[in-house]
């Protein structure tokens, strides 16, 4: 059908084809082809390149405007702190929109392709990721079912996300969802609880799954596999020594704490850096990243930090089983020019050091090098190094023993040898448990390694460590929230501060502006036009002041602005009647009491994640409540001005 048809006695033109005879208007499609020829000829008289070079400039600078668009609002970061303050029930504007995704995956893939490099992960990102897509999701089902938009239901999705995103990176679905319960919010209802678990499992299992269709594992294992002994897994005196590892874990993470909290305050704060920051992102993340990779680069001081690891390389060497310092004391292994897979603990030995020298000076450099790192505007994970740094806290010190304990402790006559991979499974643990104020890294542990045979020292490692961090520093992601001034709620310690008896009336704000029902519209509409609160507390009349509602000023101006109705003779217009027209007025359902500690208006705010409660005393409005007094109070009273 395609062969050509020769043409008529005397026509013009060139052969056509039988479909194009037999197809609908031929003539006007050929004369459109034969049009878009001539343009064709006499746009592409200069050359064509230049105009698909001019489309290549154009597309990519629209795609780097808004990426960066996109990197200046959202994606730079873990992500955690964030989401931490939506759960509490602050809206941040397009922080999860769907329309960022692409840019934050495209940006935490190229902070995964430098590995050990600028060692981060992955864990705060995905966090995020899930939350926008629960985000996302949770849209799409109200549209489906045509039901009103839901707070409750969208915080449901939105810690169900949590669980998900750190189920995926580690396959571990009861400590996703655990570790989402810790993080993200103080109060956690049941209700959530197997919705997140039944999202979580689903991501671990396909996460598992696609790893035994692409042939990377023959079945459904765990992540870091791990061969400790299962028979006598720890002598009973080791239990000390897991104790004090904890301790150890817990007075570092307090200086890193610090360090980093200080660090990202000064870079903040400071004129030149902050300037750098607001105006050339990529400039300062081309810096710190050069800084890094030249430190790290294996030929140079990289060669006795293992950097030639990935940090999945990294996790699995520090679980390694045997005793390094034992192995090399009669031997002198090379090292080898590239990293062998069967033997990567050859890393972290070097000729001119021994372990403990590598070790050491990877604790060192890393604990600057992760500080400098979290201040990079990527996407970027904190979890997974820190469980790493921890690991190698508990290697070094599991190395330590071993050499001092050739044998093994003696323990009713029987000894076994001390494995160090069992006090970095516990450092790991310990010291992620630490920075981020939670117990359910030792169930993670286990489920990355599949071992439970040390699960009492483990745990009893996490709680020391926990019980140092939570008595000096805010967590990592409290210490963000504090140095980005997102809105924050602070954490009453009722063993430090007298909470039970400070009461509503030493902390609320009585300056408060009312509407009574009686209250004339000219009187209205200045109270209106001269205040920038979003609500306003009704009451019943200008002499009593019993609290009945809350009006929102949207909904008010509104009603301002429309049409009036017609007045009766002598009839004088109020607020009355204005609402008797249509503008809607909220119940209040819950109020304070001037009696009111602070301990219990605090468990309220958190409990409800509530952001303001109006006082009333014999029903009568005589005051407020919101973060701003409670941050006060508790500031005040944490440190109380000196006497004067």
């Amino acid at each position: 059908m395609e062969e050509l048809v020769g043409l008529r006695e005397g026509s013009s033109g060139n052969p056509v084809t039988l479909r194009e005879l037999w197809g609908p208007c031929p003539q006007i499609r050929r004369g459109i082809r034969g049009g878009l020829e001539w343009l064709k000829q006499k746009l592409f008289r200069v050359g064509e390149d230049w105009y698909f070079l001019m489309i290549l400039g154009v597309l990519m600078a629209l795609i780097s405007y808004t990426m960066n668009f996109a990197v200046d609002r959202v994606i730079g970061g873990s992500g955690v702190p964030e989401l931490k303050t939506i759960l509490s029930g602050v809206v941040l504007e397009d922080y999860l929109d769907i329309r960022n995704f692409g840019a934050k995956v495209v940006g935490l893939t190229c902070t995964l392709a430098a590995s050990s490099t600028i060692f981060l992960g992955k864990v705060g990102p995905f966090v995020h990721l899930s939350a926008m897509m629960a985000a996302y999701l949770g849209r799409v089902r109200v549209q489906a079912t045509g039901e009103s938009e839901n707070k409750s239901k969208r915080n449901e999705m939105l810690v169900a996300g949590a669980a998900v995103g750190v189920a995926t990176v580690f396959s571990a679905p009861f400590s996703g969802v655990l570790f989402s319960i810790e993080v993200m919010s103080s109060h956690f209802s049941v209700w959530d609880y197997w919705r997140g678990f039944f999202a979580a499992t689903c991501g671990a299992f396909m996460f598992r799954l696609l790893a035994v269709f692409s042939s990377q594992e023959e079945t459904i294992t765990s992540i870091f596999k791990t061969s400790f002994r299962v028979d006598v897994p720890f002598d009973l005196p080791e239990i000390f020594f897991f104790v004090a590892l904890g301790a150890i874990c817990g007075i570092v993470s307090c200086a890193y704490l610090l360090c980093q909290r200080v660090f990202l305050g000064f870079v903040r704060t400071n004129r030149v850096i902050s300037k750098l920051m607001a105006t050339s992102k990529p400039l300062c993340s081309a810096l710190a990243a050069l800084v890094l990779a030249s430190i790290t680069y294996p030929p140079g001081s990289g060669r006795f930090m293992a950097s030639r690891l990935s940090m999945s390389e990294l996790l699995n060497s520090l679980l390694d089983n045997n005793s390094w310092a034992l192995m090399t004391q009669n031997s002198s292994p090379p090292w080898p020019a590239e990293p062998d897979p069967q033997n990567l603990w050859f890393e972290w030995y070097h000729p001119r050091f021994t372990v403990f020298g590598t070790l050491a000076f990877f604790l060192i450099m890393k604990f600057w090098m992760l500080i400098l790192a979290t201040t990079i505007p990527i996407p970027a994970g904190y979890f997974l190094p820190i469980f790493i740094y921890g690991a190698a806290i508990g290697r070094l010190i599991g190395e330590a023993l071993s050499v001092a304990f050739p044998e093994g402790i003696v323990a009713g006559g029987d000894t076994n040898p001390i494995v160090p991979g069992a006090y970095a499974l516990a450092g790991a643990a310990a010291f992620s448990g630490a920075v981020t104020y939670s117990i359910s890294t030792a169930l993670l542990a286990f489920e990355m390694t599949g071992q439970i045979v040390h699960a009492l020292p483990v745990l009893m490692a996490v709680l020391a460590a926990n019980a140092i961090a939570q008595s000096c520093q805010p967590s990592f992601y409290d210490g963000t929230i504090i140095v980005k001034k997102l809105p924050y709620l602070p954490w009453i310690r009722s063993r430090n501060i007298n909470s039970h008896g400070v009461t509503a009336e030493h902390f609320m704000n009585c300056t408060i502006t009312t509407l009574a029902k009686d209250t004339p519209l000219e009187e209205v509409v200045k109270v209106v036009t001269s205040t920038d609160t979003a609500e306003y507390p009704l009451v019943e009349s200008t002499e009593s002041q019993i609290l009945v509602g809350i009006v929102q000023k949207a909904h008010l101006v509104q009603a301002l602005q429309a049409e009036p109705p017609s007045w009766a003779p002598g009839q004088q217009p109020c607020l009355q009647s204005i609402l008797a027209a249509g503008c809607p007025v909220e119940p209040v359902t819950l109020k304070l009491s001037p009696e009111t500690s602070l301990h219990q208006a605090h468990h309220l705010f958190e409990l409800l994640d509530l952001h303001s409660l109006f006082v009333t005393s014999q029903g009568r409005a005589v005051g407020s409540v919101s973060w701003v007094e409670l941050e006060k109070v508790i500031s005040s009273l944490t440190n109380p001005p000196a006497p004067k």
